[in-house]
């Protein structure tokens, strides 16, 4: 199971069942993927027919579409058929009837409509009723004018509406539907066979949407909700997929992140910039939540302190509710669906990941030390110095270390502070570091045994090709008595 303890995908699968239990959604289904692929999964409640779901049961994943959609237009930028600066004008001439904010107002891009910078106001409820609507009702919608929150271009606020914008976008440069354009240049390349905007066209079984039946229907009894079919609004929202495709799709774009990144029909470096902070996201937006937030291309990007970068985006339509998540750093991700209105799985998901993440980060056994050019000058810096304390040698350290370090703290001091703090626990200089940890690959802190303590040594490289050490830190850390 790719070195996650079984225990920990036992309270991944305990987060799930008991959504079930309590009554959020008559049916809810997750995975575990890593670089290799989905390495576990499980499902609970009725799919409809009597049965579990598991990784290959089809659910819809509403707005995780909307990177798709970057993708489609990222892959139709690079064959210079459209640039991310042109106005929507250029793609959709109703909206040229749409009267902007402000006299200076920029007619919205592709780029701010990407970035959910477009000025609209946020629209989930409206715009999830309308993805079947043809291009002429988009039209009308746009001919009788729209509400702007800011000035387009200025701020975040999340929008539907923008992406059915791109949606008619990438249809019109392609000269087809998007659908088929999606289709045709993300999905299929990727083999995401159950990945489709028609319910028909899955080959899997079909979760049904519901929500809560009326009041006095008691607790666990379901209205199935209709299917809505593909229109001018799908590019907003109108995928259905499974977990086994969904894990592929996100092993995908955190491979951007490696240094043997997958091929695909979207090149690693637009895959990375999906994936990179475009627009901040105001904490009132996301007020359940303690991480720095923005949006990119199609995806949220958080900052979490202990683990990094982590790449996300839930879906809600009717009936269902969907999330992936995945950490860029490890590689790490999880994805969940439901049906039903308003299941919110996120916050479940959001805990699965934690406690995935968490177990990989205490064990160290599990960890691979990280390869690279900088990570290899790190570990020669890390060799340089350790030989350094154990015996000081100026010429040494000049030869390890850039110029400002000397200056910063003359190596007199710094000799006589390493005894000091060597002598305070007793530390061992020829002994194995007891644990390491890093911030970047020029960055690394380890510890050394002591016995009254440990010694903390942290180093962090200049932007020189050379692998010199521009900090040095050593710091004696006494046991607590």
């Amino acid at each position: 199971m790719s070195g996650i303890d079984p225990q920990v995908i036992a309270d991944v699968d305990a987060l799930f069942r008991e959504r079930v239990e309590r009554g959020v959604a008559p049916s809810s289904v997750w995975g575990v993927f890593d670089r290799t692929g989905l390495v576990a999964s499980g499902g609970h409640g009725d799919r409809g027919d009597g049965v579990a779901p598991d990784a290959d049961t089809v659910y819809r994943i509403a707005s995780c579409t909307k990177s798709v959609t970057a993708a489609t237009l990222l892959a139709l930028v690079a064959d210079d058929r459209v640039r991310l600066d042109a106005p929507i004008t250029d793609f959709v001439p109703a909206f040229t009837d749409v009267v902007l904010p402000t006299a200076d107002s920029p007619v919205p891009t592709l780029r701010m409509l990407l970035t959910m910078a477009g000025g609209f106001p946020t629209d989930d409820p409206w715009a999830d009723r309308q993805e079947s609507i043809s291009d002429a009702e988009l039209d009308d919608v746009l001919r009788a004018g729209l509400l702007f929150d800011s000035v387009p271009g200025t701020r975040f606020a999340y929008s539907n509406t923008g992406y059915a914008l791109l949606g008619r976008a990438i249809g019109v440069v392609a000269g087809r539907p998007f659908p088929e354009v999606a289709t045709e240049l993300v999905l299929g390349p990727l083999g995401l066979r159950d990945t489709v905007f028609r319910a028909d066209d899955a080959r899997g079984h079909v979760v049904t949407g519901v929500r809560p039946a009326a009041d006095g229907a008691g607790v666990g009894t379901w209205e199935p909700l209709p299917m809505s079919g593909p229109g001018a609004f799908s590019s907003i929202g109108g995928l259905f997929s499974t977990v086994t495709d969904l894990a592929r799709w996100g092993r995908h774009l955190a491979s951007a992140f490696t240094e043997t990144p997958e091929p695909g029909p979207v090149s690693p470096a637009d895959r990375r910039l999906m994936q990179q902070a475009m627009r901040v996201v105001p904490a009132a937006v996301v007020p359940t939540s303690s991480r720095t937030t923005a949006y990119g291309f199609g995806l949220f990007v958080e900052q979490d302190p202990a683990f990094g970068e982590i790449v996300s985006h839930s879906g809600g339509y009717p009936g269902f509710s969907a999330h992936m998540r995945w950490s860029v750093r490890d590689g790490l991700g999880v994805i969940a669906f439901e049906n039903a209105t308003q299941a919110k799985v996120s916050a479940a998901a959001d805990r699965a990941l934690d406690l995935v993440l968490t177990a990989r980060a205490t064990a160290a056994a599990d960890r691979a030390p990280g390869t690279g050019p900088t990570v290899d000058a790190t570990r020669a810096a890390q060799a340089a110095v350790t030989r350094l304390l154990a015996h000081w040698d100026d010429d040494l350290a000049d030869a390890i270390c850039t110029p400002n370090v000397a200056m910063d703290v003359p190596y007199e001091r710094r000799r006589r502070a390493v005894a000091e703090a060597v002598a305070a626990v007793g530390a061992d200089l020829g002994a194995e570091p007891v644990a390491d940890e890093s911030q970047a690959p020029s960055h690394l802190r380890w510890w050394l045994p002591g016995t009254a303590g440990r010694l903390r040594v942290e180093i962090r490289l200049a932007p020189l090709a050379a692998g010199l050490v521009q900090t040095l830190v050593v710091r004696a850390e006494p046991s607590e008595r």
